[in-house]
């Protein structure tokens, strides 16, 4: 059983920075993509990062190209989400997220994410 395990969040002024981070256990993921997700109040859950079981290849929603960076460290069985210049529209909990590739897809399409952190929540005011 794999359980994922959310830390970083917190509450920060609008253009600060947090780094959220996911710790697996139960399994090694190294096999798995990861992501983060998040959901604002009273919106529906988004995809915010995903990034591949080597590292490679990265896949950043529109709304945070450019702020925020994913990555991984399969020795230590975590995920990072770098989040820079953050805004009120940031704010919202934020879920780590993996699974197994679906072979028969491409990337980024071949992610299924079937594992769930319990979230972590971000807010951003002045």
């Amino acid at each position: 059983q794999v359980q994922l395990v959310e830390s970083g969040g917190g509450s920060v002024q609008p253009g600060g920075s947090l780094r959220l981070s996911c710790a697996a256990s139960g399994n090694s993921l190294n096999t798995n993509c990861m992501g983060w997700f998040r959901q604002a109040p009273g919106k529906e859950r988004e995809g915010v990062a995903r990034i591949s079981p080597g590292g490679s290849l990265t896949l950043y929603a529109d709304s945070v190209k450019g702020r925020f960076t994913i990555s991984r460290d399969n020795f230590k069985n975590t995920v990072f989400l770098q989040m820079n210049s953050l805004t009120p529209e940031d704010t919202a909990i934020y879920y780590c997220a993996a699974g197994p590739r679906d072979w028969g897809r491409r990337w980024p399409d071949q992610c299924t994410f079937t594992y769930w952190g319990q979230g972590t929540q971000v807010a951003v005011s002045s």
